[in-house]
Formats: C-alpha cells, sequence, structure tokens
C-alpha cells in the first residue's frame, strides 16, 4: 500500500492507519486512507496496489497458520460445514485456496468484489442463506475488529484470534463472544455434531 501512494508522489499512510485497514475490500480501504480525494485518484491508488500485489504474487507462496490444516480436518471431521468470507478479491482468494490445496474443506465463500466490504454482513448472510443454516447455528472466526463487527451485524457468534490483525482487548471491545490465542482452543467451542 505505501508504494502505491509513493509510486504517485503521495505521502505514505502510517503503518497504525494501513494496519486498521486489514479485512476491508480494497476500493473501501483506499477510501478510507484517502477520505478527501477525488475518486480518480483513489481508483489510480487502488488499480497501483492490485499491479503491485499480483506482481509480486507470481512468486510468492502465501503461508498458511501453523495448525491450520489440522483444525480444517478435525472440524470437517466433527460435521460442521466451513466458509470464507474475506476481504480478499476473488482472485487473490483463488490463488491461497489453489496453492494450499483447500478446496475440500469448503462449502461456500463470498470475497469483498462479491458483496459489500466488511462490516458489513452481506457476505455472511449470504453464506448462511446458500447453506441453509440460521444465525444460532453459525460462528465466524476472524482476527480484525471488522470481522467481529460483521458478525454482530449479522446477529452470529464472534470468535477472535489473537495471532492476527488486532490484540484480545480490541476484538473483546468490538464484541467477540470469545478470543482464543492459538487454533487448538477452537476445537472447545466446536464440539462433534454427531
Amino acid at each position: 500500500m505505501g508504494e502505491a501512494f509513493s509510486t504517485h508522489g503521495m505521502a505514505v499512510p502510517d503503518a497504525a492507519a494501513m494496519h486498521d485497514v486489514i479485512g476491508q475490500s480494497l476500493d473501501e480501504a483506499v477510501k478510507r486512507l484517502l477520505p478527501d480525494a477525488e475518486s480518480d485518484l483513489r481508483q489510480t491508488v487502488a488499480e497501483e496496489y492490485r499491479g503491485i500485489y499480483f506482481e509480486r504474487s507470481r512468486d510468492f507462496q502465501p503461508p498458511l497458520f501453523d495448525g491450520v490444516r489440522g483444525t480444517l480436518d478435525t472440524l470437517l471431521g466433527r460435521g460442521y460445514l466451513l466458509g470464507i468470507v474475506t476481504g480478499k478479491s476473488a482472485r487473490g482468494l483463488r490463488h491461497v485456496i489453489e496453492f494450499h490445496r483447500l478446496e475440500p474443506y469448503f462449502c461456500v465463500w463470498r470475497s469483498s468484489d462479491q458483496c459489500p466490504s466488511k462490516p458489513h454482513p452481506a457476505m455472511v448472510d449470504e453464506c448462511m442463506a446458500e447453506l441453509g443454516v440460521g444465525q444460532a447455528q453459525t460462528s465466524l472466526v476472524g482476527d480484525s475488529h471488522l470481522d467481529v463487527q460483521m458478525a454482530v451485524n449479522s446477529g452470529v457468534r464472534a470468535i477472535g484470534v489473537s495471532f492476527g490483525a488486532q490484540s484480545p482487548a480490541v476484538l473483546h471491545r468490538e464484541g467477540a463472544n470469545i478470543v482464543v490465542n492459538q487454533f487448538a482452543e477452537l476445537m472447545e467451542h466446536f464440539p462433534p455434531l454427531h
């Protein structure tokens, strides 16, 4: 993001401001970082970011947190239906899913170019409708205040993870019902369904 700004001769936003937009769609993130700019300039910065991101992603191997695959295996084994709601674009999400061969785990997903940006509840609501489940049957696990706000806006249980974008204090303040510090702790909140 800093490079996208500096390429166009603009001051780079401070790290805290850039950190605070993690999880939003790119267009919404740039709008928040450039609230007074003309839409053409915001669009130029967003396009610059996309170009830089996808140029670097050719050789980039997106990491998975330790314990992700084992957690997904356990959740599937316990009978849970899994989905993804993300601020990534569909293209970026597909890259991660294909790179790590995660297709078998997820039966539904929504990205920021399909729905309004977080914290709007549309991504969660559409996934629940597609799966035929209700609010009481749904949990959203996320690492940012935007994830927690989206869960609250959708009326589903919000489980924060402390090893991502925001601290446990921020996640609790935004309405997380639970905050865990490692993937293994998630299993305490997802008992076997059968």
